[in-house]
């Protein structure tokens, strides 16, 4: 997949997409602004993302396509939850969690713009910090 660059112009119009190639597949940017950023993850199926948290970003998830298992800590300890193709979560600022695709997957996220807020604690890629595509 290409890379282009998004316009972040305040103006309405059409924008840019940017597509950013991942370890685990790839992320499509539809729209980003000073307010809100969207993107569609494809995550290609025994793939994950990282062990993560943020410190500022509050997202929401909707499964687009296939199935994944979706591991979130809401109390002391880590819990699998099997999402399906239609299914959503909310992710706040501080909670641990990390996606894991059953099926070849296809994620909707919209969030607030803070893209670069990952603490990654735990990456199979062995990737670190908040830079590493």
């Amino acid at each position: 997949m290409e890379k282009s660059e998004t316009g972040g112009s305040p103006r309405a119009g059409r924008v840019e997409v940017a597509v950013v190639n991942k370890p685990w597949g790839y992320e499509r940017i539809w729209a980003r602004t000073d307010r809100y950023v969207g993107k569609v993850l494809h995550i290609n199926a025994g793939e994950e993302l990282s062990l993560q948290y943020h410190n500022t970003k509050d997202e929401t998830v909707h499964l687009l396509t296939g199935e994944m298992v979706y591991r979130v800590k809401l109390g002391e300890e880590l819990e699998d939850m099997h999402l399906k193709k239609g299914e959503s979560f909310r992710i706040t600022p501080g909670t641990v969690h990390q996606m894991t695709a059953v099926t070849d997957c296809d994620v909707l996220e919209v969030s607030t713009p803070e893209i670069d807020d990952v603490v990654r604690v735990s990456d199979k890629y062995g990737r670190q910090g908040t830079t590493a595509p």
